[in-house]
């Protein structure tokens, strides 16, 4: 008799994160496509696209935060991607945790200088 794999008796595994995960990076990918038509729209549209422009246009507060929401889509976008390659890629379970581990310190580090940066313009 085969083995039945459908209805309750049948072996769930894994991590259980694919909806959540896949609408994540759904949501995070379409913040960051329209940041960048925005900014686009505002290259394009501008006559003189010097240093003063460029500081001028992140001077304002819409676009600060709206730089802040991207880069924070992005730095989850990241961690979702590289932290499904670690797990579906890295068996040993020391060497996966390292990696994640690591993974996370810089992605926090990107967030801390993201911060910096947005902070002096």
């Amino acid at each position: 008799m085969a083995q039945n794999n459908v209805g309750p008796k049948r072996l769930v595994v894994g991590a259980g994160y694919g909806l959540r995960d896949w609408l994540a990076q759904r949501v995070t990918g379409t913040i960051m496509a329209v940041y960048t038509v925005i900014l686009l729209v505002c290259f394009f549209s501008s006559k003189d696209f010097g240093y003063n422009a460029w500081a001028g246009m992140f001077a304002q507060q819409w676009f600060k935060l709206a730089t802040f929401v991207t880069f924070v889509a992005l730095l989850y976008h990241v961690w979702v991607g590289v932290r499904d390659i670690w797990m579906d890629y890295v068996k040993p379970v020391a060497i996966r945790l390292t990696l994640q581990v690591l993974t996370i310190v810089w992605l926090v580090g990107c967030a801390y200088w993201m911060i910096q940066i947005l902070g002096r313009v």
